[in-house]
């Protein structure tokens, strides 16, 4: 509501018409010369969003609001930004990495425990103690090896904390973009990045996004399972909306 730019007004209630095939019920048209984005246009943005579904055949959120993945839907795929490769060739290898642990199927041993001999591993590497939450320590690991490969300096901040890498990171010349800033453009978040979850009480979790299409990322993660939850058994590769980040993503891709 109160979209100011008239002519992308105009264009989406021209697709709105289209995708939800009213045209036998003139009462539901938009009037496509109305340049107002106004109640009768976002009670048909709920409408299409509750025919439809997002790229992963899940529901869209009934917000009337045209937010990427609604876009998405109504326009394509090729309408939204992308990135599937990191900018420089250090995340690019960060990536390979993490990758390779995924592919290895890295489980806590005995499950639920925040031990195994390579979670152990991931948590030495920051100077943690065994049995702590790893999913921090899992993402410098990454960084460190590539770092190690490519004969270089680790970039990233040398923590297990979460949020204490989000305090830290600026001091390591590393950018950091809030998470409403991504939701409204996508196009900020490259390949490469690590996302901040914060939970409060000092909780949080993170991960490295693989790859990035309109309001979707797909992340390799450590210490979570299937159900995205922050304290799982094992390193895997999810798909998480943007806006499930409640902090932020932090980009090394200029160090």
């Amino acid at each position: 509501m109160g979209e100011q730019d008239a002519s992308l007004v105009k264009l989406l209630k021209v697709r709105l018409n289209r995708g939800l095939v009213v045209g036998l019920n003139t009462e539901q048209l938009l009037d496509t010369q109305d340049p107002n984005f106004g109640a009768d246009m976002q009670q048909v943005i709920k409408l299409y969003q509750a025919r439809h579904v997002d790229p992963l055949e899940r529901p869209l959120i009934q917000d009337g609001e045209v937010g990427s993945i609604t876009w998405e839907s109504l326009f394509g795929t090729s309408s939204v930004p992308a990135s599937h490769q990191p900018d420089t060739p250090f995340l690019s290898r960060v990536l390979a990495k993490a990758s390779g642990e995924e592919a290895r199927h890295v489980r806590e041993i005995p499950p639920n425990s925040n031990r195994g001999p390579q979670v152990e591993a991931y948590l030495q590497r920051v100077g943690a103690q065994p049995g702590l939450s790893w999913c921090c320590a899992f993402v410098y690991w990454c960084f460190d090896e590539a770092a190690k490969d490519m004969g270089m300096t680790n970039p990233m901040v040398r923590t297990a904390g979460c949020l204490d890498h989000w305090n830290r990171a600026p001091g390591q010349g590393a950018q950091r973009i809030l998470t409403a800033k991504a939701v409204n453009n996508p196009a900020l978040l490259q390949a490469g990045m690590i996302f901040i979850m914060d939970y409060g009480s000092g909780m949080g979790h993170t991960g490295l996004i693989e790859s990035v299409q309109g309001g979707l990322i797909t992340t390799i993660e450590g210490n979570t399972d299937a159900s995205r939850t922050r304290e799982g058994g094992g390193v895997y590769r999810l798909t998480r909306k943007i806006k499930e980040v409640s902090k932020g993503f932090i980009d090394y891709g200029n160090n």
